[in-house]
């Protein structure tokens, strides 16, 4: 039996990357947002309020990776973040592209530990993003 259902075979890596997260016991991770609110008299004379938005996105995957010799190094992290959840969230917050969505990460929340973004690489198959992987480090109470 041949499976004849018409996909688009772009969409390929990104279903593949989304089982694979799932299928490793993939969690959701939550990013603090920033967004100005434009409808307030404070914007009206240059003063924007600031607000934040909690931002789920799921399926994602979190490896700690191999520790540093260096003295007072903190340990680094890896997430790896669908880019179908990214993109959902895209269209909800109307960002332009995903990354001025991590661009206004003030943190990221895993498993009740919160962690500061320090790079973002994204994994492409024919043109498209199917994976990012975010470089984290634990962050200090005092940090946020």
């Amino acid at each position: 039996m041949s499976d004849t259902a018409p996909r688009n075979p772009v969409w390929a890596p990104a279903m593949l990357a989304d089982a694979l997260l799932r299928g490793v016991a993939g969690t959701s991770a939550l990013l603090r947002v920033t967004s100005t609110n434009t409808d307030t008299s404070q914007s009206e004379v240059g003063l924007v309020a600031t607000a934040f938005v909690d931002v789920v996105v799921s399926p994602v995957a979190m490896r700690r990776l191999r520790p540093s010799w260096q003295e007072g190094d903190q340990p680094k992290w890896e997430l790896f973040m669908s880019a179908t959840g990214v993109e959902q969230q895209l269209g909800t917050l109307n960002f332009a592209s995903a990354q001025a969505l991590f661009a206004s990460t003030l943190a990221l929340t895993v498993a009740g530990q919160d962690y500061l973004i320090e790079s973002i690489a994204s994994n492409e198959a024919f043109g498209q993003v199917y994976l990012y992987r975010l470089l984290l480090r634990q962050a200090r109470p005092q940090a946020l």
